[in-house]
């Protein structure tokens, strides 16, 4: 009967260590598992895109279900399109003062606040996205982000990439650099101050109000993002001229959280949220990919014509991004800093991807 009642107590030993209830090693990481598992978080994350926006809407409610899932029904991510809790380009501050939890989108839209924040989403001739992830990874590029973001009570994550762009829509063949004199253009970022030198003048607008603005007249050319999205617009049916594009070769998109909520958050919840933000990132470019191939195919049905930028136009511009350099490098010495762990990535990058890419692209036509 002793034995008996030894082996009993035993096994029941042995089942509350597997199932977490007992008070062995095991037992305990069991438990504090099951406490991050059950611990309920509610995010509110607003976007600075329309409901139902292609690629990056879609990426973003893609996202907040990955998080679901993968933190079994734990965390419950709402996502909120432009307008709903708060406009377009009010998220940054609607986060920072914790009205909204977490918001997506370019962090090219908060130069006004700090300069240097337009870097982080990408500049004229700068990295393609491949490069961009590189130097965000593993060039320094996450921690000087997020150290300049905590100071706006912020966290950002990387929130997808656009891969390169076009250069935008006109109404008229630009021919030469005296075209573009005068020329209002909606175009955010670095990009807007080089062609600001180049005698445009660059407007910003979000993007429910561009296509209004084009057919209007109150712009007269817009850049978006690629033939996929630039279609849905409509652009094509008020200017038929599209131009290649050399402003945002790899423009990153932002998971940007109110720091507070971030650090309160368990360690396993976060890492779940990373790993998403992560899936977003790099599933968002082979999206743009796929739908700007797609895209590409059909455009010509349409009366548009494809168009290069003339190489005085190009070479102007090259010579006018170091001017914006210097200029925003004198103004700010967060731009500097972050310029400064910038260029030697970037150059010693560019030579790789001219060898390898570049080398590559030429010889399969």
């Amino acid at each position: 009967m002793k034995r008996r009642v030894f082996l009993t107590g035993s096994a029941i030993l042995a089942a509350s260590a597997i199932t977490g209830c007992g008070t062995g090693k095991e037992g305990e990481e069991k438990k504090r598992f099951n406490i991050n598992r059950n611990r309920k978080v509610k995010i509110k994350l607003a976007t600075s895109w329309p409901a139902n926006f292609p690629i990056m809407g879609e990426g973003v409610e893609r996202f907040a279900k990955r998080v679901k899932e993968a933190s079994g029904g734990s965390i419950k991510i709402k996502v909120y399109p432009k307008n709903v809790l708060v406009p377009a380009l009010a998220v940054f501050d609607a986060t920072s003062s914790g009205q909204i939890d977490a918001f997506h989108s370019g962090p090219y839209y908060w130069k006004g606040k700090n300069a240097a924040f337009s870097l982080f989403g990408g500049f004229p001739f700068g990295f393609t996205s491949n490069e961009m992830g590189a130097w965000m990874n593993y060039g320094g590029g996450l921690d000087i982000w997020r150290e300049l973001y905590a100071r706006y009570n912020l966290y950002p994550l990387l929130g997808g990439n656009t891969d390169t762009q076009m250069g935008g829509w006109f109404r008229k063949p630009i021919e030469s650099l005296s075209d573009l004199k005068g020329l209002k253009m909606r175009i955010p970022g670095l990009g807007g101050e080089v062609m600001a030198k180049l005698g445009v003048n660059p407007i910003l607008l979000p993007a429910g109000e561009i296509f209004t603005s084009l057919e209007r007249g109150t712009i007269d050319a817009t850049e978006w993002v690629g033939p996929a999205l630039d279609i849905k617009m409509g652009f094509y049916k008020v200017a038929k001229y599209y131009y290649s594009g050399f402003h945002e070769p790899g423009s990153v998109l932002e998971l940007t959280f109110n720091r507070h909520k971030w650090e309160k958050l368990s360690k396993e919840h976060k890492a779940i949220i990373e790993m998403a933000s992560n899936e977003l990132n790099s599933q968002m470019v082979y999206d743009f990919q796929t739908q700007n191939a797609k895209a590409l195919k059909t455009i010509e049905k349409y009366g548009v014509k494809l168009m290069n930028f003339p190489d005085e136009i190009v070479e102007a511009a090259k010579k006018a991004l170091f001017e914006v350099i210097e200029e925003q490098s004198d103004k700010s010495k967060d731009f500097r800093a972050v310029w400064e762990k910038i260029e030697p990535f970037w150059k010693d990058n560019r030579e790789w991807t001219k060898l390898g890419m570049g080398n590559f692209l030429k010889m399969r036509g």
